[in-house]
């Protein structure tokens, strides 16, 4: 067998300008992220406008945000080699990172807006999560977030196409495609809130059940990924993380729902 070429990572050189297929796919992600918050919006009877300054915020400082979680974890890299800190075209941005920054900037804006919280979370965690599962292809450009080592046969056996398996073989050996593993999970949890969007739940339900739905499958995905952001020697971060987020977003369910009940005692008793 021939030795095979990966994918060119520049997808365009206009002049001095390259354009990277990393940056093109994440851009993606957002425009459709983007049309799909804002026909929701419309139907909640939400300002189109509100949603396009939040983005205005939200997006840039999730980017930065994602690209400083990665750069602290990896710290050890970046002192010495200061100048990669911005080279986010090489890949190597945190989604854990990016969400932070954004579930933050939303909490500022709503709060500011005088709107709420929850309400703009419902609407945008189907986008974000959409966003996700193609961003994921940026890593399968790069040849990054790869799983451990496998056979061609095996992956031939996950009726994968040859572009898929030929861009899994790196530096001699084929590996794991978790990005795609980890890209089709979001997609079924992309349809997934998107159907329980219509039932008639709590405020903010669809947010915490995309944090549940997404932690459930990175914390699997993870454990597959060789080139994961280490808390410990034996701890990955993003699984630790995870585990963190599932805990949480059930307690915030489990605890809204008891408080919500209390209240309905007390105005019966009143």
């Amino acid at each position: 067998m021939g030795e095979i070429e990966p994918i060119d990572r520049i997808a365009y050189d206009i002049g001095p300008i390259t354009i990277y297929w990393y940056g093109i796919l994440i851009g993606i992600g957002m425009l459709l992220g983007w049309i799909l918050a804002a026909r929701e919006s419309k139907k909640v009877g939400m300002e189109k406008e509100l949603l396009s300054d939040l983005l205005l915020w939200a997006i840039p400082t999730s980017i930065i945000c994602a690209r400083l979680y990665y750069v602290i974890f990896k710290w050890e890299y970046y002192i010495k080699n200061p100048g990669d800190i911005f080279a986010i075209w090489e890949g190597g941005i945190a989604i854990h990172g990016g969400l932070l920054g954004a579930v933050i900037t939303a909490v500022i804006f709503s709060r500011k807006q005088g709107i709420s919280f929850w309400r703009l979370a419902d609407i945008a965690a189907p986008s974000i999560i959409l966003g996700q599962a193609i961003g994921r292809w940026g890593n399968f450009i790069n040849q990054e977030a790869y799983g451990g080592e496998v056979s061609r046969s095996f992956l031939e056996s996950l009726l994968l196409p040859d572009l898929i398996i030929n861009q899994m073989y790196i530096e001699g050996a084929y590996y794991h495609p978790t990005f795609l593993y980890e890209s089709l999970w979001n997609i079924l949890g992309f349809v997934l809130l998107i159907f329980i969007r219509r039932l008639p739940i709590k405020r903010g339900e669809v947010f915490l059940s995309y944090i549940i739905w997404y932690s459930v499958g990175r914390y699997f995905v993870e454990g597959l990924r060789t080139d994961s952001l280490m808390l410990t020697e034996s701890v990955r971060i993003a699984q630790a993380m995870s585990l963190t987020l599932i805990v949480a977003a059930v307690l915030v369910i489990v605890l809204r729902k008891r408080l919500g009940k209390a209240v309905l005692r007390y105005a019966d008793r009143n």
